[in-house]
């Protein structure tokens, strides 16, 4: 049997496109003389389509898209992830469904059975489980074809535990499958590919087949799906992959023993890299922009994201702008005007001193002589951000907002301020990551000055500021966010394994804690890591959380 793995980069809700893509990816199988075509999960509605779902009108769509597809398979048959209904009289009455079509006729419907409820996902407000797993018969050969999560049922790293009491993959296992079939819409994450070939070998020990298994590729807002579509042998051995963060399609002929297989990117830097552009492009793209605008401080968080976006985008969309105040000194200006001319971006400056005086002259009475404080530094961040608005909504440009995670974390940002913006690209990034992504950047030549690299981060809004001086060292302060955000870990046993102060590290989780209102209103932040704060981070604004008492 020759197996096209078919991976596409769909658009939530646009059932006409992604309908397209299967028939134009059918024709490209049909070219190769491919037997079956496989698709990613919910092919037709794209994922994750959340509330879309209960929208009937879509539902039928999808269907109708079905329809016209398996029309489409009298000389090759195709696998196909679509949204479909559940007659039965209790539930919610949809599943998460792949059907096999061929022959210009559907062969078998195939059931989602495990419904994640974690970090981004949701499926369980909108589908039911599958009430039975059956194979299904082609060309002489049993297929078990799951869907994503169906063969995520491993022991939670830690603790030994399953996460759902049941497992599909043994009930599929008794009926004696010749292959495995995974469609998958697998989210990226750093470090997520070794979990992912993890799973992959616990698949195919348990059912002794090899295993096909096709991801969606592409940025669904904070989501980012890399592909990595791949074949494994009945031994746990990678046999043939797609490559990352593009679409792509491999042939895998069941009776061969050389198959295609396309070259990835290297896990780090390049793999980190390469999502925030795709998930940055997608973004675009998916929402009707043409250009987007950044503010350049000359610092090193506004160089890493205008470099993304021109990477990303084409130097042609970005435009840069510098938006000095009294305290921005001559070395950040000149170094955002040459990081503009090495990216190749349209670059302006727009000083904010004279709104800045009138803002201070007209809340003058209302101060009533307090002195400076941070006040007056967030109205120097407001009216940059007022500013970037205003090109924006004047040229239809998207605002890119350039916070890390370490900032966002703690609150080291202004509401209405540096947070202005339409995607916040690095978000998700702590800021010891944005100097290894700024290395990485400059690997073969300097793109990004070295002087800002080298010069210790400030945000310029009173005389001789420094980060450290408000925060504790990034080296010291990303571990302890990590540990807490991601792994769930409580004060003390963080400050158990790095050595520190007890109530040093209660403090750090408090101020996360108190600036949980401040996240609820960013920007829509691209997801790399494990847990981000966005759609996968549900915690409460009033309360007091994270620092035991």
């Amino acid at each position: 049997m020759k197996i096209l793995l078919a991976q596409i980069n769909t658009i939530v809700g646009n059932i006409e496109y992604n309908a397209k893509k299967v028939l134009d990816y059918l024709e490209q199988g049909r070219r190769a003389n491919a037997d079956l075509a496989v698709f990613p999960e919910l092919t037709l509605m794209g994922y994750p389509p959340r509330d879309l779902v209960l929208m009937k009108d879509l539902i039928e769509a999808n269907k109708s898209a079905l329809e016209r597809v398996t029309r489409e398979t009298r000389d090759i048959a195709a696998i196909v992830g679509f949204v479909d209904i559940n007659p039965a009289d209790q539930g919610k009455g949809l599943f998460n469904a792949a059907a096999l079509c061929a022959e210009g006729k559907p062969v078998s419907k195939h059931y989602k059975t495990l419904l994640p409820t974690y970090d981004v996902f949701d499926e369980a407000r909108y589908f039911d489980p599958a009430p039975s797993h059956n194979l299904a018969s082609f060309m002489g050969k049993k297929l078990a074809i799951t869907i994503c999560e169906d063969i995520w049922n491993i022991d939670t790293p830690g603790d030994g535990k399953l996460l759902y009491p049941m497992d599909p993959l043994k009930e599929l296992s008794l009926q004696k499958p010749d292959l495995l079939i995974n469609l998958s819409a697998s989210p990226f994450t750093l470090g997520k590919r070794d979990i992912r070939r993890e799973v992959f070998q616990n698949a195919v020990r348990k059912l002794s087949v090899p295993l096909v298994h096709v991801n969606l590729v592409g940025g669904n807002d904070s989501v980012i799906f890399d592909g990595w579509s791949v074949v494994f042998g009945k031994e746990g051995n990678l046999l043939a992959q797609t490559r990352d963060f593009q679409e792509d399609f491999i042939l895998f002929d069941t009776e061969q023993r050389e198959w295609e297989s396309h070259e990835t990117t290297e896990a780090g830097s390049e793999r980190l890299m390469e999502a925030l552009k795709l998930g940055l492009s997608d973004y675009m793209k998916k929402c009707g922009f043409k250009r987007c605008v950044l503010g350049l401080s000359g610092g090193l968080d506004s160089a890493v994201v205008a470099t993304i976006a021109a990477q990303a985008l084409g130097p042609e969309s970005v435009v840069g702008v510098s938006m000095p105040s009294r305290f921005s000194s001559n070395e950040t200006r000149k170094d955002a005007a040459l990081l503009a001319e090495n990216l190749g971006i349209e670059f302006r400056e727009i000083p904010i001193e004279a709104p800045f005086q009138s803002f201070l002259k007209l809340l003058e009475p209302e101060f009533g002589g307090i002195p400076f404080n941070i006040t007056e530094e967030n109205l120097q961040a407001r009216i940059r951000g007022v500013i970037l608005m205003a090109l924006s909504n004047k040229f239809s440009w998207l605002v890119l907002s350039t916070g890390n995670k370490s900032e966002l974390a703690m609150g080291y940002c202004t509401l209405y301020g540096d947070m202005t913006g339409g995607l916040a690209v690095i978000s998700d990034v702590p800021k010891t990551l944005v100097y290894k992504l700024a290395e990485y950047i400059n690997r073969d030549k300097d793109i990004i000055p070295p002087s800002i690299i080298a010069r210790p981060p400030s945000a310029e809004l009173r005389p001789n500021q420094k980060d450290e001086d408000s925060l504790p060292p990034y080296a010291v302060l990303d571990p302890i966010v990590r540990e807490f955000i991601e792994n769930r870990k409580s004060a003390s046993e963080i400050a158990r394994a790095y050595d520190h102060d007890e109530s040093f590290v209660r403090n750090i989780l408090s101020v996360i804690s108190r600036n949980e209102y401040k996240r609820r209103q960013a920007a829509p932040g691209l997801k790399v890591t494990s847990r981000a704060f966005g759609e996968g981070w549900r915690m409460p604004i009033a309360g007091s959380w994270g620092a035991e008492k």
